[in-house]
């Protein structure tokens, strides 16, 4: 397996990473109504086995989508419990008066609503940069501490290594709080980025 980047293209894998997070805050600020902010903190390639001492013991419920097309592999977009009640009465504001009769079902499908219009806005960012449509499968709910999701996501692709998006989301007025995982496949990403043309004033 060829995992050597090009070095001049190393600068794509961070404006990936941002075209990626501008694509989730725009959607976020379609349905708030307010500018959204989300910021990369960190882009490494790392260790499977490391991932989870980087990662709070924290529960997170969320989505994982998998991506049918190159450069394949899943996307992970998670909530800590309390972004994810924000979530919830935010998606069913004007559907249910008292949130205290919301089921625990429409909890969960509202989580996955939001989780998967962020990935949306995430995959479309990356088929912008990469010039080609990504299609994904349906979005699956996840829910359990953020190391075993995180860990288990990016063994799905049998890869030693992962590409590490640390990302924050900031939705000021409604204190949402979100993480966002990519974990292609390592291959053929690296392939991509190797064959992406620099653009020339």
């Amino acid at each position: 397996m060829t995992l050597k980047v090009d070095i001049r293209k190393l600068s794509f894998i961070n404006e990936m990473a941002k075209v990626g997070t501008n694509g989730v805050a725009d959607n976020m600020g379609k349905l708030t109504g307010e500018d959204a902010r989300m910021e990369v903190t960190k882009t490494n390639f790392i260790d499977v086995d490391d991932i989870k001492s980087q990662l709070d013991a924290g529960k997170r419920v969320g989505v994982r989508v998998r991506l049918l097309d190159e450069p394949h592999g899943h996307i992970l977009i998670l909530f800590p419990e309390a972004s994810a009640k924000k979530i919830t009465a935010l998606m069913l504001r004007d559907v249910v008066d008292d949130m205290g009769n919301v089921s625990g079902k429409m909890a969960r499908s509202a989580v996955e609503e939001m989780g998967n219009m962020m990935a949306s806005g995430f995959i479309d960012g990356w088929a912008d940069v990469l010039g080609r449509a990504i299609d994904t499968a349906a979005p699956q709910l996840v829910y359990a501490p953020a190391g075993d999701i995180v860990v288990r996501t990016a063994g799905l692709g049998g890869d030693d290594l992962a590409l590490f998006f640390d990302s924050e989301l900031s939705v000021p007025s409604y204190q949402i709080e979100a993480e966002i995982y990519a974990f292609p496949d390592l291959e053929e990403f690296v392939g991509m980025v190797n064959g992406i043309e620099p653009q020339t004033a």
